[in-house]
């Protein structure tokens, strides 16, 4: 049995817990700043206020400020937080913790690097450990899988990856069950761009629902429109991790990780709103202050797109649907998808 410590109590590292424990291990959940109330809840009812099951019997509890008691033998930490608390676990987490621990990142997002290059939070977090003379290597967790899926162990299919085999093999090890499949692979890079990015393609798909719906009724399924912009998401997806030099494998992660996102998730939500014509603050009034990464992905990949278009990289005609959707949610008002630019002639 292996002591596993998972630093945010969210959606994504609640599932994990859920995980972790049916394979054995002793979860212990930590809060951030943000979540004493979260925790209070949970120490008394032994369950989050905002899920429909009580925690695995024997997890454990913790406040942020105690998370060094609550890492203290542990087999590795989880780190599941936001976009929002990226830097927060940099400064107290992981330029406190001890070099030698290893670090699983469950957050999904992207870095602006500069200079319109993007990376993942671990390597943005592995960047500023190493100004500051701390070297440690930080693997990441993703691919497509809703947290309530998982929490209610529909199969779901994800991926490892990191440095280091051995420590691959052991985080698979400790985390696989009969129903969360696990894959591993070096290519961090292009893995976890490719889960990033799917975050803003979902809401182009999604807000072509909205918007059919609006037009039409909601009483069909839309199916053809959603299929129409889910393949321009795919085209502009494959041209994004091109240039990240993304392995094959990684990419179909990506897009399998796209059609969850656009069918079931936080994100989906958002972009039926504003399909529906309802500004961006307007949706995210109505959606109760509901986490919303797609909205700090989107604006990172749109002006890293930009910047390399300056530069002759790519060619910013070839990105219609991410610049669709910036256009929207730069100007708060929701118009007919620009279907024509969308198609080819290859002739």
């Amino acid at each position: 049995m292996a002591i596993i410590t998972i630093i945010g109590i969210g959606q994504i590292g609640s599932a994990l817990a859920f995980v972790a424990a049916e394979n054995g291990n002793l979860v212990r959940l930590v809060g951030t700043p943000v979540d004493k109330e979260v925790v209070d809840a949970c120490k008394r009812d032994g369950r989050h206020p905002k899920l429909d099951r009580p925690y695995p019997a024997g997890t454990q509890y913790y406040y942020c400020e105690n998370w060094q008691e609550a890492v203290e033998g542990s087999s590795f930490v989880i780190g599941a937080i936001s976009s929002f608390g990226v830097d927060w676990f940099l400064e107290e987490i992981l330029k406190k913790l001890d070099p030698a621990m290893p670090v699983l990142s469950a957050a999904k997002g992207l870095a602006d690097l500069g200079d319109g290059k993007l990376g993942s939070y671990p390597d943005y977090w592995v960047r500023a450990l190493r100004k500051c003379g701390i070297r440690r290597n930080i693997y990441a967790l993703g691919g497509p899988g809703t947290a309530m899926g998982i929490m209610h162990h529909d199969h779901t299919q994800v991926v490892i990856c990191g440095k280091e085999t051995k420590l691959l093999k052991m985080m698979k090890d400790a985390l696989q069950t009969s129903w969360f499949h696990i894959s591993l692979t070096k290519d961090a890079k292009g893995l976890e761009t490719a889960v990033a990015i799917k975050n803003a393609y979902a809401l182009g798909v999604s807000m072509a629902l909205g918007y059919a719906r609006k037009a039409h009724g909601d009483e069909e399924d839309h199916c053809n429109s959603q299929a129409a912009v889910f393949t321009q998401a795919v085209k502009e997806m494959i041209r994004v991790l091109d240039l990240q030099k993304a392995h094959f494998d990684s990419t179909l992660i990506g897009i399998g990780d796209l059609y969850v996102t656009a069918t079931g998730a936080r994100t989906r939500q958002l972009g039926l709103l504003l399909g529906e014509g309802k500004t961006c603050e307007e949706a995210q009034a109505l959606l109760g202050g509901m986490t919303l990464e797609s909205l700090v992905v989107i604006r990172r990949l749109a002006n890293s797109i930009t910047i390399r278009a300056r530069k002759g990289q790519v060619n910013l005609e070839d990105f219609p649907l991410l610049q669709f959707v910036i256009g929207v949610l730069d100007s708060g008002k929701m118009e007919e998808l620009p279907w024509n630019r969308f198609t080819f002639e290859n002739i």
